[in-house]
């Protein structure tokens, strides 16, 4: 992010959107811990748009065969 840009916070659905997902499935990869990085300020939820775009694109592979950088290859 360059300098002196402030952050851009997003609620679980402007979040949602931007990613092409639903609320509900942004909110259940929330509580399962899949699902992107997120801020907890008092009760409110909010995603910094910068943790939305490198979480996606740390899905990038090459082709569907692809188990991609986390999967255990000794299993």
């Amino acid at each position: 992010m360059p300098k002196n840009t402030a952050p851009t916070f997003l609620t679980t659905k402007q979040a949602a959107k931007f990613l092409s997902l639903s609320p509900k499935t942004l909110e259940k990869m929330r509580v399962d811990g899949r699902g992107p990085v997120f801020l907890k300020m008092s009760t409110r939820v909010a995603y910094d748009q910068e943790d939305l775009i490198s979480w996606a694109k740390s899905g990038a592979r090459r082709s569907t065969s692809d188990p991609g950088p986390d999967h255990d290859r000794a299993a």
